[in-house]
């Protein structure tokens, strides 16, 4: 159940992705309909329907590295405690369980994390697409 919500949600932001795309290529199509302008004006047109997706591109790639960077750190601290207890004489055994279980909460830590960050995504992408 935990699980398909998240999917779900991952799912809406990308359908707004979508429909940002979709814009983006309309507007794009506009640009080139004006008989009246320079190839200049129609590249800047074009240039100007592009900037939402883009900043929408942004946004995502940072929310997502940023997920990244901090799951990654997490794993970092496990494997320093592991190193920590296996240069202290312990047998592999015990290492390994030690990362096991530690690994497992970060996991379980960085999945708790997801729901904020969608929310934080759809705002983000909502204020973009108006």
């Amino acid at each position: 159940m935990y699980s398909m919500l998240h999917y779900r949600t991952l799912l809406s932001i990308f359908d707004m992705s979508g429909q940002l795309l979709g814009r983006m290529f309309r507007c794009s199509a506009e640009c080139c309909e004006n008989p009246g302008h320079s190839m200049n004006q129609v590249h800047q047109c074009i240039d100007r329907c592009h900037t939402p997706l883009a900043k929408a591109q942004g946004l995502v790639t940072s929310e997502l590295q940023q997920f990244q960077d901090r799951l990654t750190r997490c794993t970092m601290h496990c494997n320093d405690k592991a190193k920590d207890l296996f240069d202290s004489g312990a047998k592999e055994p015990a290492v390994r369980a030690l990362m096991d279980s530690c690994v497992g909460s970060c996991v379980d830590e960085h999945l708790s994390l997801l729901p904020s960050m969608t929310r934080r995504l759809k705002d983000s992408l909502n204020s973009i697409a108006q």
